[in-house]
């Protein structure tokens, strides 16, 4: 079956008289006729639902068509990317353990793991995507739990050469944990390379109308956890907290991962995702593929122009000869990256800020990767409170503009770019 068609049919298949599109259970709690049957539950020698904290039908169809889009074994939502990045690298690595990182992540990424998970007793070290593969392996600890990238980085848009770090990360006996979010797996599957786990935040691409904040994390089931059994204590010895289970011996390579994040993270973090919410994501993974076509394609016709325009200083899209990721996003997105560009302006601040209150289709907003055309000026934004020196240390220097081209027809797009920089002088 090709990725198109699994963008509408895979994760549910209706039996005889159910219902065509997947229903939506939109109930906390579920009725079992004997407490023996719920036991079974809770001991997780039988599946079914019992409290939709944990799990719910409707969520679970929709992790399982990410799923086979990734061609993982198991996959769960949460309730934002956010949750799933968190959730990902909890799940194996917690107090006195370390984490590789690549620098180029999202920021809210890069706080999470640089503040709120170091008080949590994880420390991080971070490597530019681009370090050499010395430098990446001198990264390593003895303590070492995982390596984690974003596939293209929000809002730099380097590219990970996920190969590379898979290789690195293997021959620590670590896994890669891998941020696929704006290529999706349309655009390119990371576990083809070698990365292990793979996290989404549902919010963008997916869901693709900016309709509702979720995440997802999908495991490919190839990591052996037992054979570094001392490395990873909670997946192969047994989890006090639930029974004495050893996730690994009892759910396989295949299920471990997700079942322990879901028994025992989403149990005592509660990052649930609404069933609600997880329907209308459904609805748009039925048109990823073709909506993914259109986002690339309008997005290289306008980095071409920007990159051809006089006012502009710079323009940054893997997709472009010149850029400095061209060759790996040839290796790992032949078929496009994303819809994402970022520019400056020769006039710097002050002509972005003019450009900005000119454009009549583009909107200006904080989201990013859906149908409308979104635009954003960091400094004047997400990073307003940093001074010029702290954002070019940031990777996002003053003049930086994010672009997030839609599918709207692209001469309009196109047009209203053309008298927004027409006013910039």
């Amino acid at each position: 079956m090709k990725i198109g068609t699994k963008c509408v049919q895979a994760g549910y298949t209706p039996k005889n008289g159910e219902p065509r599109e997947i229903p939506i259970i939109q109930s906390t709690t579920f009725k079992y006729d004997t407490s023996e049957d719920m036991g079974k539950l809770f001991d997780l020698e039988a599946s079914g639902y019992f409290y939709s904290r944990l799990q719910n039908p409707t969520c679970d169809h929709v992790a399982a068509r990410i799923t086979a889009l990734e061609g993982g074994t198991a996959g769960m939502l949460t309730s934002s990317g956010q949750a799933a990045n968190f959730f990902a690298v909890f799940n194996i690595a917690n107090a006195g353990d370390h984490v590789v990182a690549s620098s180029a992540i999202y920021g809210g990424t890069y706080n999470l793991f640089n503040v709120t998970m170091r008080k949590m007793g994880v420390d991080f070290t971070f490597v530019t995507p681009n370090c050499s593969d010395e430098e990446l392996a001198a990264a390593f600890q003895p303590n070492t739990k995982a390596v984690f990238g974003e596939t293209i980085a929000n809002p730099c848009l380097a590219v990970l050469d996920i190969e590379r770090f898979a290789r690195a990360a293997h021959d620590h006996g670590v896994p890669l944990i891998v941020d696929n979010t704006f290529p999706t797996p349309v655009n390119c599957r990371p576990f083809e390379w070698g990365a292990d786990i793979v996290t989404h935040s549902t919010t963008k691409y997916m869901d693709g109308h900016a309709s509702g904040v979720g995440g997802a994390i999908i495991d490919s089931g190839k990591f052996d956890w037992l054979a570094y059994k001392d490395k990873f204590p909670g997946l192969t010895t047994p989890d006090e907290s639930y029974h004495g289970i050893v996730y690994a011996e009892k759910f396989g390579l295949e299920g471990a991962f997700i079942m322990k994040c879901t028994a025992q993270l989403m149990r005592d973090f509660g990052s649930t995702p609404s069933p609600q919410t997880a329907y209308i994501l459904g609805l748009g993974l039925e048109s990823l593929e073709v909506r993914m076509q259109r986002h690339c394609a309008n997005a290289q016709k306008v980095a071409e122009y920007l990159a051809s325009h006089e006012k502009v200083a710079w323009v940054n899209y893997c997709s472009l000869p010149d850029n400095q990721y061209y060759a790996l996003a040839r290796k790992y997105l032949p078929g496009g990256s994303c819809g994402v560009i970022s520019f400056g302006l020769k006039g710097g601040r002050k002509a972005a800020e003019v450009f900005m209150k000119e454009l009549k289709v583009a909107i200006i907003a904080t989201h990013v990767a859906d149908a409308h055309t979104c635009v954003l000026h960091p400094a004047n934004a997400t990073h307003r409170q940093l001074s010029d020196e702290e954002l070019v240390r940031a990777g996002v220097p003053a003049d930086l503009i994010r672009l997030s081209v839609g599918i709207e027809d692209v001469d309009d797009i196109l047009a209203d770019l053309e008298q927004a920089l027409a006013a910039v002088k």
